[in-house]
């Protein structure tokens, strides 16, 4: 997780990173820019793909997973190859882009479909074999302080609202917030139904 944080402000920042703001266009450039820096920064038994396979239910990919790279890690006695994710991460930009059945609250929840951020780790969709995950936030517009409320005022919404699942536990918590780097690192834990609560990290980034 420490690792990730230190990459994304370089990755940002480098002069020679095509401008885009498309969220599929962003993750790949990123999965490229953690590839190089395990390579050549002493995390070279691991790896980042993008769009794998979920380990649990193969017709749904996470948009970043991360794997051991040539080697076997032992974590809590529990073997992982290459073939194995250490943890599952998803990608969302903030605000969610408009238009035909885009919930604003995407980061979080959708109500049109599955495609909700948290709302896939909560239903087990993502990450259903982890206790740990993470998110990349892409914000573009206003600051991680003023996403980190409405996101929270978003939760109150929904569990005012009565939507299966969701509390008051849903929340966000910021750990730290670079304002030199314009970087924040966040914390949530939610529980799901059958499963044991996961824990996820949140990393967003001001592009």
């Amino acid at each position: 997780m420490e690792f990730i944080a230190t990459i994304l402000p370089g990755w940002r920042d480098d002069p020679v990173r095509p401008v885009v703001t498309s969220e599929t266009v962003l993750s790949a450039q990123l999965c490229s820019r953690l590839n190089g820096a395990c390579r050549h920064g002493g995390w070279d038994f691991i790896q980042f793909k993008q769009e794998e396979p979920d380990e649990a239910s193969a017709q749904r990919t996470v948009d970043l997973a991360v794997s051991p790279a040539g080697a076997t890690l032992w974590i809590e006695g529990r073997e992982y190859t290459e073939y194995r994710t250490l943890f599952p991460i998803e990608c969302k930009r903030l605000p969610t882009p408009s238009g035909t059945n885009r919930d604003e609250r995407e980061y979080l929840y959708s109500r049109y479909s599955t495609t909700g951020g948290v709302q896939r780790f909560k239903d087990g969709h993502h990450g259903s074999m982890h206790l740990r995950a993470a998110m990349i936030g892409y914000v573009q517009s206003h600051s991680v302080t003023h996403w980190q409320s409405r996101l929270n005022a978003w939760i109150d919404d929904l569990v005012r609202e009565r939507l299966d699942g969701w509390t008051l536990s849903d929340r966000l918590g910021l750990i730290s917030y670079d304002r030199g780097n314009r970087l924040a690192t966040l914390r949530s834990q939610h529980g799901r139904y059958g499963l044991n609560d996961i824990v996820i990290d949140h990393f967003w980034i001001e592009m």
